[in-house]
């Protein structure tokens, strides 16, 4: 959310914004209707005050047996309340659809961001890593999954429907043990680890960003009112919302939890494997700093690097990508996408993602610090990181590593949460 002065100065570039970004917003719209709520709300405020003197005034004129004026004074405050009742639900209307309209207002974008329609117009900004060269048919994760007996895609449909699966075995070694490097990875350096809930209310999906625009990505618990989260960034941000932070030092987070995506919109999309699922597991890191465009860049960049790391400790070739406008949510002001080599697609794949949100995220949720030099409250700048998604990036891993009789090579930093495997054999059971 944007301070509404500003978008009312700024008005062209928001509309250009929210052209670029997909966002249907008719900002002049917008602004008239800020204008007509202010009026009606300037009036009502008006009408409120002689409700309060009438009443005082009629109070006295009866107190003195004025009685014709207190007759009089009466007609005047039932005329009063009456125009009062109407503009009061005027009112109410307005500020409902002011408020759906200006949840639509996106986050500005940084001058470096590349213009474009989608991520097909996303900018390589550096590749690492050699790509494998296999001298024999290379098989993708399904089959090598279907060898090893650690990942089996028919079952998990047979019991949740399509999208969906279950990891036997080193499977689920290799999940559990890529979320934990990166976990231990962001504790070494600063984050404070938090477990967090997998619910979270409609006003909690709405102050981080998520909604109204995401709300179809979204599984709705109808009964309860609430929402499975699709990314721990969530109840994290969620977890300073409305409070007044101690920003001496910027403030690290990290969860490794489950998330729920329904997908919408990817129909016939990535159908075959674990690259679009609904349920997965996500190490993400969120931090919180001060007001300064300057100091969020530097952590911007310092997150993008815990996850390259992360990738060069998985001994895996990647891309760093400049996301373009198109291809940028509502709330995202600057954004990387980290895409990992995947031999099955022929292609790098999207595995993580980094955004600076600057104020946006944090004026939704309320979350403050005050300014050392003047002590005047200001809204954070957030950002957040995906330090690895997994089972995606067993994608990778696997297809990446693997040799002609079908073995596995073990990363050396993963050894030590795999009981020292070095290499997995094929040993399918099922």
């Amino acid at each position: 959310m944007l301070d509404m002065n500003w978008v009312r100065s700024h008005a062209e570039e928001v509309q250009r914004i929210s052209n670029q970004k997909g966002i249907r917003l008719d900002v002049n719209e917008l602004l008239l209707l800020d204008d007509q709520r202010r009026k009606v709300l300037h009036e009502v405020e008006r009408l409120r005050k002689n409700r309060n003197n009438l009443s005082d005034e009629i109070g006295t004129a009866v107190y003195e047996k004025r009685i014709e004026e207190a007759a009089v004074l009466k007609e005047q405050a039932r005329a009063n309340n009456t125009r009062l009742s109407h503009l009061e639900n005027d009112l109410a209307e307005l500020q409902r659809h002011f408020l759906q309209m200006s949840l639509l207002i996106p986050n500005t974008v940084s001058p470096d961001t590349p213009i474009g329609g989608s991520d097909a117009d996303n900018v390589v900004l550096r590749t690492e890593g050699e790509l494998p060269v296999f001298d024999f048919a290379a098989r993708d994760h399904v089959e090598l999954g279907r060898i090893h007996g650690i990942i089996d895609i028919p079952r998990g449909v047979k019991a949740a429907g399509s999208r969906n699966y279950y990891l036997r075995g080193a499977g689920v070694l290799l999940h559990r043990a890529v979320q934990q490097l990166a976990l231990d990875m962001l504790i070494d350096r600063g984050f404070v680890p938090l477990e967090v809930p997998l619910l979270a209310t409609t006003e909690a999906m709405t102050n981080t960003g998520f909604f109204p625009l995401g709300q179809d990505q979204s599984y709705h618990l109808d009964e309860e009112d609430k929402w499975l989260v699709g990314t721990s960034e969530v109840p994290l941000v969620t977890y300073y919302s409305g409070e007044i932070v101690d920003l001496t030092s910027p403030i690290r987070l990290a969860a490794s939890s489950i998330c729920f995506r329904s997908e919408v919109g990817s129909a016939g999309k990535d159908v075959s494997g674990l690259y679009r699922v609904h349920q997965f597991s996500k190490v993400e890191q969120i931090v919180l700093c001060a007001n300064d465009p300057v100091q969020s860049e530097a952590l911007l960049q310092e997150i993008t690097r815990n996850a390259e790391d992360l990738l060069q400790m998985l001994e895996l070739p990647y891309r760093v990508m400049a996301v373009c406008t198109g291809d940028m949510s509502q709330k995202t002001y600057k954004q990387f996408d980290i895409e990992t080599w995947m031999p099955s697609r022929k292609a790098y794949g999207e595995t993580h993602s980094s955004s600076n949100l600057l104020d946006f995220q944090a004026r939704r949720s309320n979350i403050r610090y005050r300014d050392p030099n003047d002590g005047t409250l200001k809204f954070c700048h957030s950002l957040n990181n995906t330090a690895v998604a997994t089972p995606r990036i067993l994608i990778p891993l696997l297809e990446n590593h693997q040799r002609e009789d079908g073995s596995i090579h073990i990363p050396h930093a993963l050894r030590k949460y795999m009981n020292g495997l070095e290499l997995l054999v094929p040993q399918a059971t099922y």
